[in-house]
């Protein structure tokens, strides 16, 4: 079975660090591009990072610029978001996504916005930013 599973979300106080794990199985996300999409309350949801199947090209959305890294391992089938400085803005359900590596370019653009066109979606997990 293909699916994509997040973990590392959970409650964390304003200014605090987490770090979120994307694991794949059933197939090898080295040919995937992968992105990083949240959910808040009430709102849309939107990409917030993402990363080039081989790692070499990452974008995010502004607000989280300087706080919020994505990185992969392949050999462990794995993708990271590593969140620093959190604010309380930034709870939301987190989800990872799959896209074909040869549309990058397309998730690349769409930082801040929603995208349909992923070929695979985690369940997401809740981050939850509060003192």
């Amino acid at each position: 079975q293909l699916q994509l599973v997040e973990s590392g979300g959970g409650l964390v106080q304003p200014g605090g660090s987490l770090r979120l794990s994307c694991a794949a199985s059933g197939f090898s996300l080295g040919s995937y591009a992968i992105g990083w999409f949240r959910q808040a309350p009430g709102k849309e949801r939107e990409g917030v990072a993402c990363i080039s199947s081989g790692g070499g090209s990452t974008n995010y959305v502004d607000s989280v610029k300087g706080r919020f890294t994505i990185s992969r391992d392949n050999a462990k089938n794995t993708v990271y978001l590593n969140m620093n400085n959190l604010e309380s803005e930034d709870t939301a359900v987190y989800y990872c996504a799959a896209l074909k590596g040869t549309y990058y370019s397309v998730l690349f653009s769409r930082m801040g916005r929603d995208y349909y066109g992923m070929d695979y979606w985690g369940k997401g997990t809740l981050v939850t930013v509060s003192s």
